[in-house]
């Protein structure tokens, strides 16, 4: 079987868990060359929204570290020009790939790619420890990060561990060291439209909320989702003190 020559090891922190309503806060990657790590890529992503603080504790990231960051689109085309071709590779890299996914398809930008995951490897191969987070098996195998939960630090434990795992287990089980298709499926999320900027700032103005997203940065989903979600809490703008539409 001719081995790899390159993979791209890739991890990214989030605002939260779900690819529709959540951003991308940074995105980490190093290239592995022939079994050596050779270059690493980092950038910081402006989410346009308060960091929650449990974010902010899991991974150190404040919003004042991204409010001058590069935008998503900007981000996303760097990390395509650090990856070039290469095939990914990730711990559940399929998490971390609809992310990168859904920003891609917002740019019309048609991406699909092959990937070897880590944590797919483990959970095949290893009887323990018997969590195989990435954290759990950087401790079982003594791999070293110096700031766990940041993006260039988990992609670059994720490309040690794996080599860790071809040494040791790649003649035995030849077919999970080989890169597979990352089946992801989006929908392109449109920006809000002006009527729904308009009763969204009625909203905020009229219930009196403090909201922590740009209105600038939703999606045309997020908005309705918002607005659904205050006429549940707060109720509507009677008609007479605000738009009919409200």
């Amino acid at each position: 079987m001719k081995p790899m020559t390159e993979l791209i090891a890739v991890d990214l922190e989030m605002t939260g868990l779900q690819v529709k309503t959540d951003r991308i806060l940074e995105i980490g990657a190093v290239r592995l060359h022939r079994g050596e790590i050779l270059d690493t890529f980092q950038t910081f992503v402006n989410p346009h929204r308060k960091i929650d603080d449990r974010i902010t504790e899991l991974t150190g990231i404040t919003s004042e570290m991204v409010v001058d960051a590069p935008e998503a689109e900007e981000a996303l085309q760097k990390f395509l020009e650090f990856a070039g071709d290469a095939p990914l590779l990730g711990h559940n890299v399929i998490f971390d790939y609809g992310f990168l996914k859904q920003c891609a398809v917002n740019q019309g930008i048609s991406w699909d790619r092959e990937a070897i995951d880590t944590l797919k490897i483990a959970r095949k191969v290893l009887k323990e420890p018997e969590k195989k987070s990435l954290e759990a098996l950087c401790d079982f195998f003594q791999i070293h990060r110096d700031h766990a939960h940041r993006a260039v630090d988990d992609a670059r434990a994720t490309a040690e561990l794996f080599l860790l795992l071809q040494e040791a287990y790649q003649e035995k089980e030849p077919g999970i060291f080989v890169p597979k298709h990352l089946n992801y499926k989006v929908k392109k999320q449109g920006p809000l439209t002006p009527a729904q900027k308009r009763d969204l700032n009625h909203l905020l103005i009229y219930h009196r909320i403090e909201f922590d997203i740009e209105i600038d940065s939703l999606t045309k989903g997020e908005a309705s989702r918002m607005i659904d979600k205050i006429y549940a809490k707060y109720g509507r703008i009677p008609r007479q003190e605000g738009s009919e539409h409200v």
